[in-house]
């Protein structure tokens, strides 16, 4: 860098000039001059949409994937497809050109189908995840703002504060207590400490400690820093140490079916060598007896189960998207439907995140404010009238509110019709109460300008702020707000009505904040201290003792109504569902109750009571307990731990950085989209983009529902393999004539079955599905009760198939004829099996009754394309030709479907013993 460039101004032309800069041996000044910025107002939003033309977005550059082609060729790599080939390489041999053909088309349209459904999976989970993006606070045009992380450019003012993800590599310009979790990028496993000051050039990367490099993560403290460096051009990109997140279609239910297949296998061919063996033992020709085999391993392959799981579970995923829950981890759509415990925070998962201030207490009286939300609609009033500010006896009532929008890092704009709130709820209904009673941010910040500030750390549980207050006097003060624990230890006097001190009597205090908290209030405490105009900077002994108590305000985050619902739902679902939040054990006792968690009998417990027990103690109030209050963050992680222990399957919330290891710890982690921070939704499995309790109990719905969709799948598929397999079996043991061929069963493995199978991923939730107790977690997919279902639809499958064909045979010694109607015979018994078990009718029925409700038109859709295949299969010639067929009359006809319809009885006898909605 040469000293013209600096005093030119002169911004780098291209990125790889700006590689050539060492940014952390430059100074503070030198840096913003270097890349044409300001270091208050940061850059002109003309300046910074040139910049992003110029240089891109601030994205890495994905890794290229597999290419297609070798996508393609792994859908072979599949033991069943293995012995299909195997079969059609034979069957070439012996120069049977069309079974060798259709044994070779029917592998390729189960991979091209299998290529198909993947790539769709994985294209719909890849676009979920871009939807959820990581925001930055930038200074542009001197004006604050939130931008996706992808719009930064090089020179933008980025703004850090505990629990941010750092969007870009950033020259530090001012830190106040900042560290920075940089383990993903240099391996420190301890937080490092920032600094603004100069460093040499051979200063490694771990201790470039004015620098936070993108993908770190901000744990505590704040600061700002300059962009100079984005997308592939940060140090992450530079080193490679990319964390690329990739759509893994792998589930444990995914693992089980492969488990599964391979163990079919060697079932099949043990149950082939047998068939050989018997064959040639009963004196048949090899040719004949392989052909045999062939029709009894084909029929034995459930062709269409791996394209089903997959299409199952990305539907499942769609769907919970569509009710703003984001799936990030697919195993995460099996643990839903097995959940036992949701553990939630409070406010604005259960509740509105709207917060309003409702009651005041100040100078020894009371005050209401009317008005909900972040709209300036309402009054302060106190006996019912509104409060005339100019009148005497209101100055300690006027102070709080003033403490309340000056001790403020937030604000309110009119934006799309409505009144937005950028920054948290409770200061959002601070600066409402302020606002309602004359006062605006603008007017008091320019008269009480403020000139440094403490920000609010869990750990400490106050903000405090320093402004200069009269220059004539020599005066600045500080201002502090908090929980009321935290303010009254550092007050020594109060303000009366008439602004006067006066002493402080903490237990009157105390049971103001207890009868807000029985309403369900969250209280915060304000305080107020003079100090001489020559301190210009904040330190927390500063606020240890000397304050003036200026008054509380109640505030409340009413339940959402959605929210009380979900929570009734989960527990009718046999959930329990446990608050888990820092606010006050009053207010979060009283919010409970309204909800439905908690009756009033029951114990709230606190973290200072967890802290006091035993392990076996606190395993049992884990268990009992439904709300716990004043947590700390590593109580939460114990909470999950012991619930774990004791079998249940827990679902945490989240939104904060230290709930990143409970969410870690849980089943299921479940970050707030809108207001977690990065860390948390790093650790979380889902996210819920709207914030929303409802939205947790739709996503457990939409978890069982898929499951049971799966299992649908399963008692539909496989008696049909099965039946078909001991067909063939029977017929070779018995020496007889082959009831169905191998082609034939092909067509009906990949186009009856596959065709009637596809709706069952897209069946509807059964409404009974949340009046169900949860499912146990260690229950396999193929469970006792459903390979009694599979066993004996396969008996009816193989009574329809053999029976029929010797019942026709013998009556016409016609085998094309025989074999026409023993097939037709069993497409219709499936399809009576799917109409039994899909909600097509039932939906249907309602419908019709006049019911409000959606009709489930994809089983009918199946159905009808199925039936015109099998006309074209039984009627047409050139099918005849090729698979061995021959047209059916008329009444022949309807004796296949006649054959079939006992099928509906055994379906609704075994829907009794064991429902599959």
């Amino acid at each position: 860098m040469t000293a013209d460039m600096i005093a030119t101004n002169t911004f780098p032309e291209t990125t790889k000039d700006l590689l050539n800069y060492e940014w952390h041996t430059l100074a503070e000044q030198e840096v913003v001059q270097t890349l044409g910025s300001h270091s208050q107002a940061g850059l002109s939003h003309e300046e910074a949409t040139t910049r992003h033309q110029q240089m891109g977005a601030n994205q890495l550059t994905s890794k290229g994937g597999k290419s297609p082609l070798l996508k393609f060729l792994e859908q072979f790599n599949q033991p069943l497809l293995y012995i299909l080939l195997t079969a059609g390489v034979v069957t070439l041999l012996l120069q049977d050109w069309i079974d060798a053909g259709v044994i070779f088309a029917v592998t390729l349209i189960n991979v091209i189908i299998g290529y198909i459904q993947e790539s769709k999976a994985e294209g719909a989970i890849a676009a979920l995840s871009k939807a959820v993006t990581t925001e930055a606070t930038v200074i542009r045009n001197g004006q604050k703002t939130r931008l996706a992380s992808t719009e930064l450019v090089v020179g933008d003012l980025v703004l850090l504060a505990s629990g941010d993800k750092v969007p870009a590599d950033l020259r530090l310009l001012s830190v106040r207590g900042l560290q920075v979790d940089e383990s993903a990028l240099t391996g420190e496993s301890v937080p490092v400490e920032k600094a603004t000051a100069s460093l040499a050039v051979e200063t490694p990367l771990a201790e470039r400690s004015n620098m936070a490099y993108a993908g770190s993560f901000v744990t505590f403290g704040q600061g700002e820093g300059i962009v100079v460096a984005i997308a592939d051009a940060t140090e992450t990109g530079r080193i490679s140490q990319l964390i690329e997140s990739s759509t893994n279609l792998k589930t444990p239910l995914t693992r089980n079916i492969d488990k599964f297949s391979k163990t079919l296998l060697y079932v099949i061919l043990g149950l082939a060598a047998l068939t050989f063996a018997v064959g040639l033992g009963q004196g048949e020709s090899w040719i004949d007896v392989f052909k045999a085999t062939v029709a009894l391993v084909v029929s034995a392959i459930p062709e269409g189960l791996p394209a089903i799981v997959t299409v199952t579970l990305a539907i499942g995923v769609s769907r919970m998207a569509r009710r703003n829950a984001i799936i990030r981890k697919l195993p995460a759509v099996e643990t839903l439907g097995s959940t036992t415990v949701i553990c939630s925070d409070k406010t604005g998962t259960l509740t509105e995140n709207q917060m309003t201030v409702q009651k005041i207490y100040a100078g020894g009286q009371h005050y209401t404010a009317s008005g909900i939300g972040y709209a300036p609609d309402g009054e302060i009033l106190m006996n019912q009238q509104p409060v005339d500010f100019n009148a005497d006896g209101q100055v300690a009532v006027w102070e709080s509110l003033e403490a309340g929008l000056l001790c403020n890092d937030s604000h309110i704009e009119w934006q799309d019709r409505r009144w937005n709130l950028v920054g948290t709820p409770t200061e959002g209904a601070l600066i409402t109460a302020a606002n309602k009673a004359g006062l605006t941010q603008e007017n008091l910040e320019q008269e009480l300008p403020r000139i440094d500030t403490i920000p609010f750390e869990s750990q400490f549980q106050y903000m405090a702020t320093l402004h200069e207050l009269d220059a004539k006097r020599g005066l600045n003060v500080i201002y502090l707000k908090g929980s009321v624990e935290t303010i009254l230890q550092r007050c020594d006097y109060m303000l009366d009505a008439q602004g006067q001190q006066a002493a402080l009597n903490p237990a009157t205090v105390e049971q103001e904040v207890a009868r807000m908290a029985k309403q369900g209030l969250r209280v915060l405490a304000f305080a107020r201290k003079e100090v001489t105009s020559n301190k210009r900077s904040l330190e927390r002994h500063d606020i240890d003792r000397g304050l003036v108590f200026l008054g509380l305000q109640g505030i409340i985050d009413p339940p959402r109504s959605e929210a009380i619902a979900a929570v009734n739902a989960c527990q009718s679902a046999g959930i329990k569902v446990k608050m888990i939040t820092g606010d006050h054990a009053l207010t979060a006792a009283a919010i409970a109750r309204q909800m439905g968690i908690c009756s009033a009998e029951e114990q709230v417990f606190t973290g200072q009571q967890l802290t006091r027990m035993d392990e076996k103690e606190f395993a049992q109030a884990a268990e009992q307990g439904m709300v716990f209050a004043r947590v700390a963050p590593e109580q939460k992680l114990r909470l999950v731990k012991a619930l774990q222990l004791r079998g249940e399957i827990v679902a945490m919330t989240g939104d904060g950085v230290n709930d990143a290891p409970a969410l870690k710890q849980a089943d299921i982690g479940v970050a707030m989209g809108i207001a977690g921070a990065e860390v948390a939704k790093e650790s979380a499995d889902m996210l819920l983009t709207d914030d929303n309790f409802a939205s947790i109990e739709a996503a457990v719905e939409e978890g069982r529902g898929v499951y049971g969709n799966l299992r649908k799948a399963i008692a539909f598929l496989l008696p049909i393999n099965v039946g078909e397999s001991m067909t063939i079996l029977i017929a070779i043991l018995l020496a007889t004539v082959l009831p169905i061929l191998p082609i034939q069963i092909l067509w009906l493995n990949m186009v009856s079955s596959v065709g009637l199978i596809a709706p069952l991923a897209f069946e509807p939730k059964s409404g009974q599905l949340m009046q169900q107790p949860p499912r146990n977690p260690r229950e396999k997919l193929l469970s006792g009760s459903l390979l009694q279902r599979i066993l004996a639809i396969s008996v009816f499958n193989w009574v329809v198939i053999f029976g029929v064909f010797q019942w026709i045979f013998q009556t016409t010694d016609n085998e094309a004829l025989a074999r026409t109607m023993a097939i037709n015979g069993l497409v219709a018994a499936e399809v009576f099996y799917l109409l039994s078990i899909t909600q097509f009718l039932p939906s249907l029925v309602a419908r019709i009754q006049g019911k409000r409700t959606r009709v489930a038109y994809a089983p009918a859709i199946g159905i009808v394309v199925v039936v015109f295949l099998q006309c074209l299969f039984s009627q047409w010639s050139i099918m005849n030709q090729f698979f061995d067929t021959t047209p059916l009359t008329f009444t022949q006809a309807l004796i296949c479907i006649a054959v079939g319809l006992p099928m509906v009885l055994i379906a609704l006898i075994l829907q009794r013993f064991d429902p599959l909605n």
